[in-house]
């Protein structure tokens, strides 16, 4: 891991989307709450916060960090049969979340994936990335 104990706490936080696109059917069924496994949206959101806790224990050279704040927000888009997910992530402390809120939308569209999964098998996870981070000495970033 990164030494980083000579950087000053500051407040930091961190925003990733992911997007999930699930076809017609498995969409369907999703928008109707009809999928065998339960609700789909809010499984999802309790696994990707729950991913975001877990970051450190999966990714092996993150720092344990102590989250102050976590959420994750699943939005169904018609337009593509796909579920949006944004998630975010904060804490004061010596290292930046990116990790945690690109962890809780991964863990979060791999949930919908496992849940969806028996009413298709064409369903894939896209465009995992970081949008906005800041605090610490770079400051702020934003995907333009």
């Amino acid at each position: 891991m990164v030494d980083v104990s000579s950087k000053h706490d500051s407040t930091r936080v961190a925003i990733a989307t992911c997007r999930v696109l699930l076809g017609q059917e498995a969409f369907d069924l999703v928008a109707s709450n009809k999928i065998a496994k339960g609700d789909v949206l809010t499984v999802a959101k309790i696994a990707g916060i729950t991913g975001a806790k877990q970051t450190s224990n999966l990714i092996p050279l993150c720092h344990n960090l102590n989250l102050s704040h976590v959420r994750v927000d699943l939005t169904l888009n018609e337009e593509d049969s796909s579920v949006m997910i944004e998630g975010e992530a904060s804490t004061s402390g010596k290292t930046g979340v990116e990790m945690e809120a690109m962890t809780a939308v991964a863990i979060a569209g791999l949930t919908v994936y496992d849940m969806c999964k028996a009413a298709s098998k064409n369903i894939c996870i896209t465009d995992i990335c970081l949008q906005h981070k800041s605090g610490g000495k770079s400051g702020s970033w934003s995907r333009s």
